[in-house]
C-alpha cells in the first residue's frame, strides 16, 4: 500500500476502522490502536509535519510476513470521559463498547480466535485496561463471545500511559498535566472545574490499575515512556514520567522514546525516535502470538465444555 493510497483511507471518528488488511491472504493477527484524552483515531497517530499515518503507511510493509490486519479505534475522548464519577463511569462504557464492537467485527469475519495486539497512547491505556478487565470477567454462556477479546489478547504496547497510581495526590497531578498538554489553554481557562473533576475521580482510575495488575502476567507487555518534557506555560515537565509510564514489574519490557508526550506516538518515518523499538515489539509479538493463542483457545474450549456439562448435571441430576 503506497503512501498516497493510505492517506485516502477514511477513518471513522468513532468506532473501529480497518486501515490495512493483507490481500489476498487471510490475516494471522489483529493490531488495534487506541488514542487517549482529546485524541483522534487518525490524528493521534499522524505526523504533524509529513502527515504520515504510520499504522497504515509504515507498519504494514514491515509486518508483511506476519500478515497483520491493522485497525484504529475512536471514541468520545473529551475530558468528561475521564472525570465523571462512578455513577456515570464513561471509561467503563467506552470499554464495553470497544469489547462489543471488536468481538462483532471479528466474529462476522470468522476470526474470533485470531490473536490480538494492542497499541495504546496515554489515557487510552486505561480504556484498554478496563476493556480487558470487563472481557475477562465474562462467564455467562449467553455472553461468552465477548470473552474472546480477553482470550485472544497476546501483547500490549503502552505509550505514555500512567500506571503507577499508588499516591492519590500525585495521580491527580498527572491527570492535570495530561489535560494541560492535550487541551487548548482557552478550554482550560473557561472550564475551571475540569482539573478538580479529574482529581476527584482519580480513585476510580486507580481501581482500574489495581484490577489490571492481576491480569498482567497473562500478556506480553511493553511500557514506553517519554524522553522529552512538554512545555506547559513556560515550565518543562514530563507529563507521565518514567516511574509512572514504565513501572518496574516482573517480566515486562521497558524503553524510552525520545519525544514529548503528544509526539511519542507519531512517527514521520522509519528513522523517527522510538520507531524501531515500538515496531520490533509488535513484530515479535505478531510472530509469537498465533501458536500461544491457539493453545489458550484449546484450554478455553475445554473449560467451557466442562462448565456446560456441570450446568446440565445440575438441571438433570
Amino acid at each position: 500500500m503506497g503512501n498516497s493510497e493510505a492517506q485516502r483511507i477514511p477513518v471513522n471518528r468513532f468506532g473501529l476502522t480497518e486501515v490495512f488488511t493483507p490481500s489476498p491472504t487471510k490475516p494471522n493477527v489483529d493490531i488495534v490502536f487506541i488514542h487517549g484524552l482529546n485524541g483522534d483515531p487518525h490524528n493521534t497517530w499522524t505526523s504533524e509535519f509529513s502527515k504520515v499515518f504510520w499504522p497504515a503507511q509504515l507498519l504494514p510493509p514491515i509486518l508483511e510476513e506476519e500478515k497483520a490486519r491493522v485497525l484504529v479505534y475512536g471514541y468520545d475522548a473529551d475530558v468528561t470521559s475521564f472525570t465523571d464519577g462512578a455513577s456515570k463511569d464513561k471509561i467503563h462504557n467506552h470499554a464495553e463498547h470497544l469489547v462489543a464492537e471488536l468481538a462483532a467485527n471479528r466474529r462476522i469475519r470468522r476470526a474470533s480466535e485470531r490473536p490480538i495486539l494492542w497499541v495504546a497512547h496515554s489515557l487510552g491505556g486505561l480504556v484498554l485496561k478496563r476493556a480487558l478487565i470487563h472481557s475477562s470477567e465474562i462467564r455467562g454462556m449467553k455472553t461468552e463471545h465477548l470473552r474472546s477479546i480477553f482470550v485472544s489478547t497476546y501483547g500490549i504496547s503502552f505509550l505514555g500511559t500512567p500506571h503507577h497510581g499508588s499516591d492519590i495526590a500525585q495521580w491527580g497531578n498527572r491527570l492535570e498535566w495530561i489535560c494541560s498538554a492535550v487541551l487548548p489553554s482557552k478550554i482550560l481557562d473557561t472550564n475551571k472545574n475540569l482539573i478538580q473533576a479529574l482529581k476527584a475521580n482519580n480513585e476510580t482510575l486507580q481501581n482500574i490499575d489495581r484490577q489490571f495488575s492481576q491480569l498482567m502476567s497473562r500478556f506480553h507487555i511493553y511500557f514506553f515512556h517519554e524522553g522529552k518534557p512538554t512545555n506547559l506555560g513556560g515550565t518543562l515537565r514530563f507529563i507521565v514520567d518514567e516511574t509512572s509510564a514504565s513501572p518496574s514489574a516482573q517480566d515486562v519490557e521497558r524503553a524510552v522514546i525520545q519525544a514529548d508526550h503528544s509526539h511519542m506516538c507519531k512517527f514521520e518515518n522509519e528513522s523517527s525516535p522510538g520507531f524501531d523499538l515500538v515496531v520490533e515489539g509488535i513484530q515479535r509479538y505478531a510472530e509469537e502470538a498465533p501458536t500461544i493463542v491457539k493453545s489458550r483457545w484449546d484450554n478455553e474450549r475445554e473449560e467451557r465444555t466442562m462448565q456446560k456439562k456441570a450446568a446440565a448435571e445440575e438441571l438433570f441430576p
